[in-house]
């Protein structure tokens, strides 16, 4: 009996059983590496809630005169809104159409994902998706575009993690409020002003439409890029919307006249020297720590800006064959504020800003020495003596190599000769001329040389402009001045400009004889006859060594478009090579200046 007990105790285990238990463990092994895998894939994630915390550079956006937003810099956001404060319709064509069950299923649609396998299986390729849009707002807010499994468990954890922590309403305006559609900016709010020039809480029916229709891909469902691709989808959208109620027919109908194609957003890259410069004054406003979103008031006049920048380019452009490679604008009204500012032909090509960089200013100096030849009680009608030049090593000629002999001080002016400023230096004392340049506030780091009374020294075309507007501001004092505001979002100013008194610099005599050289300059046989139109009071040429800059600066009066202006413009070429002999401060400068202002 005890041998039977004992071979009963060693029968083997049915197979059934054998096979179950391997099963079982290996089912269990299976969950246990998956479990692990999840726990590994889970702890390689930034703790949750500092997800959900936006990391970025304060946003500074600069506005006109006329109050329009010019750009913004780091501006990758547009204003916060909210399924309960936006127009119905503008969340409903996104539910509509991205996840139509989104306020019944959980944080996975197993339905929507079972319909769209079984989409896919028939169409034999991924036909359609089925990512709820809980899934689309942790996919797109927090995880890179890669396509790999660790993503894709990533993104299921946090679409559970969202669904617990928020309401469906919350996780509906975290989609539409970081969701990327246009130029790399968050939020629909960013992507309806870009499109539309309107805030969201503005969008029409039509437009909300043609905005979710870039849900699916930005780019391949642009209204700008892919217009006839975004008006068909948004379509769809406008009948999805009539099925689930939103919308009744006679609406959809009526949205689907007012769907078009839209035209670029304009090239911001004509304002991006103006704004490269109020950002390095909005620096030395508020110091570099700056920990909060700005507003930027500006003197900007944007139609201004955007008519010099191109006339300024295609001058350019035209004197190519003469070596001449670029080119500035700076205009500012006659009491310092400037409306203006161009400091190259292609800011994509080169960012450097040449309106404020050191070039020889050549003849364009000499206004200061016939200042103080004009204070010390010289007339414009009095006569000098044009003859040639000599002091020391020193010998220069006139443009021309011609001497006119005895002329008055106007035409002297007028056909800027050499010689006389040098004469007159000589009688006053170069000492004068100094204190002079110093007064107008162009004397910086200037050398007690006579050549500096042709211009061989450095200055900007701001310097020059500014030189020139206190000449047009009746000799009274002047800072340019670009900001007049900076605020917060909330209202908060952070700085304002206080326009102080200006004082007089010089005699009102002196400025009116002065203004009338300047005139003179523009009538026959002046150099600066090119830049003649309606309304310019008088300006100056200039040209320096070897053609290497040339220069012109003028002024209008109320008669013209861009009233009661001082523009300066200067052409040359970054390395400093010569130009055409025939490039001058009356050509190329002079003709710009004029198609910018008549």
């Amino acid at each position: 009996m005890k041998g039977t007990k004992e071979a009963e105790e060693k029968k083997p285990m049915p197979w059934v059983l054998r096979a179950t238990a391997i099963a079982l463990t290996g089912a269990l092994a299976v969950i246990a590496a998956i479990a692990t895998y999840i726990l590994f894939v889970f702890l390689q994630m930034p703790p949750l809630d500092s997800m959900l915390r936006e990391t970025r550079a304060p946003a500074i956006t600069f506005i006109d005169t006329d109050g329009y937003e010019i750009r913004s810099y780091n501006k990758i956001m547009g204003t916060p809104v909210s399924a309960e404060t936006l127009p119905p319709h503008v969340w409903q064509a996104i539910i509509a159409i991205e996840d139509k069950r989104f306020f019944e299923h959980g944080a996975i649609d197993v339905r929507g994902i079972s319909r769209a396998m079984l989409a896919n299986f028939k169409a034999g390729h991924i036909a359609s998706g089925g990512s709820s849009l809980t899934q689309q707002a942790a996919k797109n807010i927090f995880l890179s575009p890669k396509r790999t499994v660790s993503r894709k468990v990533q993104e299921v954890i946090l679409s559970y993690w969202l669904e617990n922590k928020f309401t469906k309403n919350q996780i509906l305006d975290l989609y539409m409020n970081r969701i990327s559609l246009v130029r790399g900016m968050r939020g629909i709010d960013a992507a309806a002003r870009d499109l539309f020039q309107k805030t969201a809480n503005e969008l029409t029916l039509a437009e909300s439409a043609q905005i979710a229709a870039m849900l699916k891909a930005p780019t391949a469902y642009s209204p700008v890029k892919n217009p006839e691709r975004n008006i068909a989808r948004a379509k769809i959208i406008l009948k999805e919307m009539v099925r689930q109620k939103f919308i009744t027919l006679d609406e959809a109908r009526t949205a689907a006249t007012q769907l078009y194609a839209l035209t670029p957003p304009p090239d911001t890259n004509v304002f991006r020297y103006w704004t490269d410069y109020i950002a390095d004054e909005v620096a030395s406003r508020l110091g570099d720590e700056i920990d909060s979103d700005l507003l930027v008031y500006t003197t900007l006049d944007s139609g201004l800006q955007e008519r010099a920048a191109a006339v300024l380019r295609r001058h350019v452009a035209d004197a190519y064959d003469k070596n001449v490679g670029q080119g500035a604008l700076v205009a500012m009204s006659h009491d310092g504020a400037l409306r203006a500012m161009v400091g190259g032909t292609d800011y994509q090509d080169s960012q450097f800003n040449r309106a404020i960089a050191l070039r020889q200013p050549g003849s364009a100096f000499k206004p200061v020495v016939y200042l103080v030849a004009l204070e010390h009680g010289m007339m414009p009608g009095d006569i000098v003596n044009d003859s040639r030049f000599v002091i020391g090593n020193y010998k220069p000629k006139n443009y021309n190599e011609k001497y006119y002999g005895d002329i008055t001080l106007a035409t002297a002016f007028a056909k800027s000769v050499n010689s006389v400023p040098l004469k007159l230096t000589e009688k006053f004392g170069i000492s004068e001329v100094l204190k002079m340049a110093r007064r107008l506030g162009v004397g910086a780091n200037l050398k007690r040389e006579y050549s500096t009374v042709l211009g061989a020294c450095e200055m900007s075309l701001l310097d020059l402009t500014t030189m020139n507007a206190v000449i047009w501001n009746e000799g009274y004092s002047l800072k340019p001045y670009a900001i007049e505001k900076i605020v917060t979002p909330k209202g908060k100013v952070l700085y304002e400009r206080n326009s102080t008194e200006p004082e007089p610099l010089l005699h009102l005599e002196t400025v009116t004889n002065m203004q009338i050289l300047l005139g003179d300059v523009l009538k026959m046989g002046g150099t600066g006859t090119r830049a003649k139109a309606p309304g310019v009071l008088g300006g100056k040429t200039g040209t320096s060594n070897d053609n290497r800059d040339a220069w012109f600066v003028g002024a209008t009066d109320d008669d013209v478009s861009v009233a009661e202006m001082v523009v300066g413009v200067w052409v040359g070429n970054d390395d400093n090579s010569p130009m055409d002999s025939k490039i001058t401060g009356g050509t190329v400068p002079a003709e710009i200046f004029r198609d910018v202002v008549k």
